[in-house]
């Protein structure tokens, strides 16, 4: 920190994975959200995306577009931003503040990655089976029905899948993390992969929550098209089923094998229990639709 650019140095036999998001005052949290909360999500939801490729967290780039100097805010925006990235290792190395009429945070993200074992969105085969992590669902319910909260959490501090990530080098095929609905971004990875994803709507787990809610309809919306949940999605081949059930015990995360993939158009396919097909609304669009 200090000088005009950082230098880095990826260790030998490793490749440097970059990622970039933003989160904008009004479309991806509201006004007056708690700052501790918002440091924490700025980060985790880029650490989220190098999970999702298998990286492990190395830097970041810290960019805040800011009404005005508020040293409380400051601090406590910067609490929940190097907690976080304490935890996983995260050197701070550069950035820039301006001042803005809407709260920006942007981040870049970068981490390491051995040479080949990447995991891709266009690397999804025939055959493969559909994994997800955790449960879906709870912060699209925490959107809706902010007086629930057992879901707050879900929405405001994401836990990114970082073990996870590294874990499923070598076991995984094409993995992706769901920041903009299951059936959306599983559609990212049936068109980079050009296959058909089929879905099972009850093997998908779900926030308790949804149980005390009781509006199928609603529970469905947030399930398969709700964003922020921060989980991962990905495919192996069958014969990975036993080694992944026994990482998900070793890991205590919930894996859940909720789908295939099947050659065929791409596109994503979700059947209930009786096979019928179950209509979704696809991913969220950001220039169509308010968050």
């Amino acid at each position: 920190m200090g000088d005009d650019c950082a230098i880095l140095r990826p260790d030998a036999g490793l490749e440097l994975a970059v990622t970039t998001d933003m989160l904008v005052e009004g479309r991806h949290f509201s006004p007056g959200a708690e700052p501790r909360a918002l440091g924490h999500k700025a980060l985790a939801v880029n650490l989220s995306d190098l999970a999702a490729l298998g990286a492990a967290p190395r830097w970041a780039l810290l960019a805040l577009g800011l009404p005005a100097a508020d040293e409380r805010w400051l601090e406590g925006f910067s609490a929940g931003f190097f907690a976080l990235a304490e935890r996983y290792g995260v050197e701070l190395v550069g950035g820039d503040t301006t001042r803005s009429s809407v709260l920006t945070l942007t981040v870049v993200a970068m981490g390491e990655v051995p040479a080949s074992v990447a995991l891709y969105r266009s690397a999804a085969r025939p055959g493969d089976d559909v994994w997800v992590s955790g449960e879906l669902g709870g912060a699209a319910l925490a959107l809706q029905r902010p007086d629930i909260a057992a879901v707050q959490k879900r929405l405001h501090e994401p836990e990114p899948r970082i073990e996870l990530g590294e874990r499923l080098r070598g076991l995984a095929r094409a993995a992706i993390d769901l920041s903009d609905g299951l059936a959306g971004d599983l559609g990212h990875v049936a068109a980079r992969s050009q296959v058909a994803v089929v879905l099972a709507y009850e093997r998908i787990p779900r926030a308790a929550a949804f149980k005390t809610v009781g509006d199928a309809q609603l529970e469905r919306r947030c399930v398969l098209s709700g964003g922020d949940d921060y989980e991962l999605a990905f495919t192996a081949a069958p014969e990975r089923r036993a080694e992944l059930e026994a990482l998900s015990r070793e890991l205590g995360l919930p894996l859940a094998r909720i789908g295939a993939i099947e050659a065929g158009a791409p596109g994503v396919t979700v059947r209930d229990a009786r096979g019928e097909v179950v209509a979704h609304e696809g991913g969220f669009d950001h220039f169509r639709e308010p968050r």
